[in-house]
């Protein structure tokens, strides 16, 4: 994975609600490609453009900048760094390593009634069956958190929602093929399966694969929609 790509920080330290609200509103428009590749960054359009002073404006760039969104040319100021596949590569690889960790816990201490909750979400995501990209967003959310969300170690609970929310903005770019959604289903069931059994191990290869294939379908699709663009 290469330094370039990274994305650096851990959690989003910002002076006040202002401040993070406008750097999560930069970002997402970042990652979504609502801000293009390379596209100049001026503090005073982005403080018009959000109804906001310069100073949160600054600080969320220089926030963006540890993150490897941003970077800054001598006597031009802020540009949008390129979202391109080696970056969504890498981030896809540091989930595929975090979560089975995360999953592990989950495994080991889940009641009857974390296993229900489980099986409910899955219902509602395949009865929606990505009629509302968002809505199904916030289904898998509820999915993975259910898995994660009592972890222990908040470090790694925080790392996992900032590498979901990027890999959500950046899949906002494309359409999910149908053969994936029916992937998708397949792979939670299993997933549920292994829970059931206490399997710990796997639970956390089913898991791996699992989001092994989701990255590769996001990089492939990015790839395929970056092709057309160039034609």
């Amino acid at each position: 994975m290469t330094a370039s790509h990274l994305p650096l920080s851990i959690s989003v330290e910002a002076g006040d609600e202002a401040e993070n609200a406008i750097f999560t509103r930069i970002r997402h428009e970042i990652l979504a490609g609502n801000l293009a590749d390379n596209e100049r960054l001026k503090v005073s359009a982005l403080a018009r453009r959000y109804g906001v002073s310069t100073n949160p404006v600054r600080e969320a760039l220089q926030q963006l900048r540890g993150e490897g969104l941003v970077y800054f040319v001598p006597n031009q100021g802020a540009r949008v760094r390129a979202i391109d596949t080696d970056f969504v590569r890498d981030v896809s690889e540091v989930g595929q390593q975090l979560e089975p960790y995360l999953v592990r816990v989950f495994v080991e201490t889940a009641s009857q009634e974390d296993i229900d909750r489980l099986e409910v979400i899955q219902d509602r995501i395949e009865a929606l069956n990505f009629a509302d990209k968002q809505q199904h967003a916030d289904l898998d959310r509820q999915f993975h958190t259910t898995l994660y969300g009592n972890h222990y170690n908040r470090v790694a609970f925080k790392l996992w929602q900032q590498h979901r929310e990027i890999l959500w903005a950046i899949s906002t770019r494309v359409p999910v093929a149908i053969g994936r959604r029916e992937a998708i289903f397949r792979e939670h069931r299993k997933l549920i399966d292994c829970i059931k059994r206490q399997d710990v191990e796997a639970t956390a290869e089913t898991l791996h694969a699992h989001l092994r294939d989701a990255g590769r379908h996001l990089v492939d699709r990015l790839r395929i929609a970056q092709r057309g663009t160039a034609g």
